[in-house]
């Protein structure tokens, strides 16, 4: 990836948000960078404010990632975690450096040989109004420690994660995050369901109880899912692709719709496991979703992108869902509880259609929100 950057003069680089309040889609505003080579090895991308020791972004997120969790270096946090951070985790919020002191402590004293491999960073922004990152990276380590879950277990595990970061003159100054927690729980030898519902009785007894969202957007006044903007541009916009092929098949269930977006054989990694080829395994896979949640309603909240049309498109898009559990299906028989949750997922677009998706959210936390 960051041969890739240092060897492209230039590339756009997207943003995209909704606003969740008023439902309303917003294209992404266009940021041009420019971007510098050096047969010596210095910097490679305009990075006013960060570490000389990092050629360019992707090298920072890499190089920092390994620095705090790999070599144990947690004080790091104070050079590279603004004091006033905002942590977006599948759980909730966590506000300031201190709190993710705290926690990184628990996790590397859970796990003391955790390693972190990055698997792919998709990125967009400059060094003037701030940079973005969207890291997808595998844990893998030993619990020899404890967990929330309970004493250790000497249990191996491996499972992924995305973490998107913003940053901003060698600060991480928001941070969204999800793990494939479920996995996590399943590989420590637990019972998803029964953890579930225990983790619930505990933060039901110390106040810690989930903040659930309200109907979802398009059941008010029994209004149908908004359609997705046309795009203002006449040039294959990878972003837009994406957008408007998630609006169409999760909002509007229009599981036929795949066909016109994905290769026949495009390769599908995804929560708890689930790993398949094929149009025909997507929408059973998308199936599986929707039927206890015949509401789900999706908000697409970032995008950013990398590459051209000639070597192909790598997007990034953090994503929330919102629903009922009124159908049966993977999750039992349903329960009438609502569901929000954080999503992550990672495409690669070649010859118009996309060819893999890596996807990410924390299953752990939907089961205790249904179960709740």
């Amino acid at each position: 990836m960051a041969d890739d950057k240092r060897n492209s003069e230039r590339r756009e680089i997207s943003k995209s948000s909704v606003d969740d309040e008023k439902s309303r889609i917003t294209l992404p505003k266009k940021i041009d960078i420019q971007f510098t080579q050096d047969a010596r090895g210095e910097r490679a991308q305009s990075m006013k404010g960060f570490s000389p020791r990092y050629q360019d972004f992707v090298d920072y997120i890499i190089g920092v990632t390994h620095e705090i969790w790999e070599e144990h270096g947690v004080g790091k946090l104070y050079d590279y975690y603004a004091n006033t951070v905002i942590m977006h985790t599948a759980s909730g919020l966590k506000f300031g450096r201190e709190a993710v002191i705290a926690a990184t402590l628990e996790s590397q004293a859970s796990f003391p040989d955790r390693r972190l491999f990055g698997e792919e960073v998709i990125w967009g922004g400059n060094d003037v109004d701030g940079l973005y990152s969207s890291h997808r990276l595998r844990h893998e380590g030993t619990n020899r420690g404890w967990t929330p879950y309970g004493p250790p277990t000497g249990k191996r595990v491996s499972y992924r994660a995305i973490a998107d970061c913003f940053c901003l003159r060698n600060m991480v100054i928001e941070e969204w995050i999800s793990r494939d927690e479920l996995t996590l729980v399943m590989q420590l030898g637990l019972d998803p369901v029964r953890t579930a519902k225990e983790m619930i009785a505990k933060e039901k007894d110390s106040d810690l109880q989930l903040s659930i969202a309200g109907d979802v957007d398009h059941r008010l006044g029994q209004l149908p899912p908004q359609p997705w903007p046309e795009s203002e541009s006449e040039r294959f916009d990878p972003e837009d692709y994406i957008g408007r092929m998630m609006h169409e098949i999760w909002n509007w269930k229009l599981l036929n719709k795949a066909r016109d977006y994905y290769h026949e054989n495009f390769v599908f990694e995804g929560p708890s496991g689930r790993s398949f080829k094929g149009l025909g395994d997507f929408q059973s896979y998308a199936l599986s979703l929707l039927a206890p949640f015949p509401d789900l309603s999706m908000q697409l909240d970032h995008f950013c992108h990398v590459g051209d049309e000639r070597a192909g498109f790598r997007v990034a898009t953090r994503w929330s869902m919102q629903g009922t559990h009124t159908g049966f299906g993977v999750y039992g028989e349903p329960t009438g509880n609502p569901i929000r949750l954080m999503g992550f997922s990672h495409h690669v677009i070649q010859e118009g259609r996309i060819a893999s998706e890596n996807t990410v959210f924390d299953e752990f936390v939907l089961l205790k929100q249904i179960f709740a």
